[in-house]
């Protein structure tokens, strides 16, 4: 923990100035001193630094209250920017995001299969070229990479990730090193939590699960307003707990991981497998006779068509979601629920039958009351969710040193 020192106290107060500006703008000198506590002086010394810095801007005058009219500060969230880098399963997106996490620009580069230190290779390339193409790189106030899998905030490291064969990669020194800019590593579910709080439909819950199903299953876990990370910062990989251990056995080791249940790998199988068995589906004609065209949207689709295929898979996956999310309820007694995935965020007739399974089957205190609810940040979840994690340490002083 950090003493009592001058500096400590000029930061304490320099946060707490420029949150309000953010939260209560535009407002005057005067009245950032009395909703803060803090005098004039030490106001006009904090907000000379943020205009000179950019992250303020003076907007007009406002209305006197009997001297001269004030002049109003706002926050000026497009003086500088994020990159926020997304590393899924299957996919490399990257985006600029100014500091109210509003995306400028993006790209998209497919994994095609790439593991290991291919997935390194690639990302670096990507951000070579993204970074190229950015201007006045000097306003950029940070790089945050999102990754599934088992990370260490503090050290920036890739514990694990199964899928994509990631062991012990030191992502944050590879990048701090090779560009010269301070830059976050967060699993990605617990990235995207912090920003359905910061952004999203649920944030008035400072008890928050939010919850992935796509390429893989995963949590973010926000308790008291704080991810849970655990020991090794392994908390949340609700894809790898066993739902039958008479299942296959998963890349992690263990065996019946709900991840291998209901994963778009899962579902995928089960789609062709009903196919070749005969069984009479709309999935023929939405991909045109071509199975390796099935993608989630399209499953999705005969979801809401009402095929007896994709129902009956899509009752499967929301009796298998739902016991493991009850047993998250039990133990964390969450505000609120939220799906998301390219499996949920677009199935409400999935969202629907989780809801009505998980109230059927929570125990009354803790189902009570709690909200189950579609992500409302739209497909740029994960980039959103690495400007969260950037915003988070700008905008919420530590009394802790990083």
């Amino acid at each position: 923990m950090r003493k009592g020192d001058l500096k400590l106290v000029q930061e304490l107060n320099r946060s707490i100035i420029l949150n309000k500006i953010r939260s209560k703008g535009p407002i005057s000198r005067i009245s950032l001193a009395k909703e803060c506590g803090i005098s004039p002086s030490t106001v006009a010394s904090a907000v000379q630094e943020l205009i000179k810095e950019g992250y303020v801007s003076e907007l007009g005058t406002g209305k006197s209250s009997g001297g001269r009219r004030p002049i109003l500060l706002q926050f000026a969230p497009d003086n500088h920017f994020i990159i926020a880098a997304a590393i899924t399963n299957s996919a490399i997106e990257l985006a600029e995001l100014n500091l109210e996490a509003h995306i400028k620009r993006k790209r998209l580069k497919p994994m095609d299969g790439q593991k290991g230190e291919e997935v390194i290779r690639l990302m670096t390339e990507e951000l070579d070229l993204f970074m190229q193409e950015c201007e006045g790189l000097e306003r950029c106030v940070g790089v945050a990479v999102t990754v599934p899998g088992v990370v260490n905030v503090k050290e920036g490291v890739v514990y694990y990730n199964s899928k994509l064969r990631l062991d012990n990669v030191p992502l944050k020194k590879l990048i701090e090193h090779r560009y010269g800019m301070q830059t976050w590593i967060e699993n990605d579910a617990n990235a995207v939590v912090l920003a359905e709080r910061m952004f999203g439909s649920c944030g008035e819950y400072p008890d928050l699960l939010y919850i992935v199903v796509g390429d893989g299953v995963g949590a973010g876990i926000l308790v008291n307003d704080s991810i849970l990370r655990g020991s090794r910062g392994g908390a949340g990989e609700f894809g790898h707990t066993s739902v039958s251990r008479s299942g296959i056995r998963c890349e992690c080791g263990n065996v019946g991981c709900l991840e291998n249940t209901i994963s778009w790998s899962a579902v995928y199988s089960r789609i062709v497998a009903g196919i070749t068995s005969g069984r009479p589906t709309v999935l023929h004609e939405l991909c045109r006779g071509n199975f390796s065209d099935i993608r989630p949207s399209i499953y999705n689709e005969a979801v809401r068509l009402g095929d007896a295929l994709a129902l009956d898979i899509n009752e499967e996956i929301a009796e298998h979601l739902s016991a493991g999310i009850v047993n998250l309820m039990n133990l964390f007694n969450p505000g609120a629920i939220i799906l998301d995935g390219s499996l949920a965020y677009d199935n409400p007739i999935l969202l629907e039958r989780v809801r009505e399974h998980v109230l059927r089957h929570g125990m009354r205190i803790l189902k009570d009351g709690v909200r189950i609810a579609q992500s409302s940040l739209g497909p740029d979840g994960d980039l959103i969710g690495g400007a969260a994690v950037v915003l988070r340490h700008i905008f919420r002083f530590s009394l802790a040193k990083i």
